[in-house]
């Protein structure tokens, strides 16, 4: 029976690695009234500080899977709209000293808890492990027609959670922040993207 439980154990755990996890992003995205084409050409805009950054590059190459996603075609020679993108990536730490719900008697170097109970007063002492870091992802696309200069699309998506895999979770804002493109719903909104883990 012992064996049983662990096989059981050990299938469940295995299961829980190789499942979906969730992106929530924070999404909000303004369309003008100007007809966007589908399968509209655009090419990259770079501002000054983003020229020769090689993350740029990685990250034009997660936006531009997003956009074909939703029927744009990248053409640099021909392009009708501009793409304008931001990524930033910031870690913190999750301390309980900046909790904001302040939680009473927590501190960086554990817990102090006093109290009564049936066996009478006490007075104890918890340690703590070292803050968790966490990571805050923040994207931007503006989509700017050429002829005209008008910002025909403007999008933004943000995500805070413990992952560190870039890649993925910026993939994923991007498919956020895009979702019901070219009419997005107005007003701040939380789109679920799953994952593989």
């Amino acid at each position: 029976m012992k064996r049983l439980y662990a096989l059981l154990a050990l299938v469940l755990l295995l299961s829980g690695c190789g499942g979906m996890r969730l992106v929530d992003a924070q999404v909000q995205a303004t369309a003008t009234s100007a007809t966007i084409d589908k399968g509209g050409r655009y090419r990259f805009e770079r501002l000054p500080s983003q020229a020769d950054q090689p993350r740029s590059a990685q990250v034009e190459a997660i936006a531009q899977v997003a956009l074909a996603q939703v029927g744009l075609v990248r053409n640099d020679s021909a392009a009708r709209y501009s793409a304008l993108l931001g990524a930033r990536v910031q870690p913190y730490s999750a301390d309980y000293w900046a909790d904001p719900v302040g939680r009473p008697g927590v501190g960086p170097y554990g817990q102090i808890m006093i109290g009564t109970g049936s066996a009478g007063s006490m007075v104890g002492w918890g340690m703590r492990f070292p803050s968790p870091t966490y990571y805050r992802y923040e994207i931007s696309l503006l989509l700017r027609d050429l002829q005209s200069g008008q910002v025909v699309y403007e999008t933004r998506a943000l995500h805070d959670g413990p992952w560190r895999d870039e890649t993925n979770i910026l993939t994923a804002l991007f498919e956020a922040a895009l979702k019901d493109f070219p009419h997005p719903p107005t007003g701040m909104r939380r789109v679920d993207i799953e994952i593989p883990r």
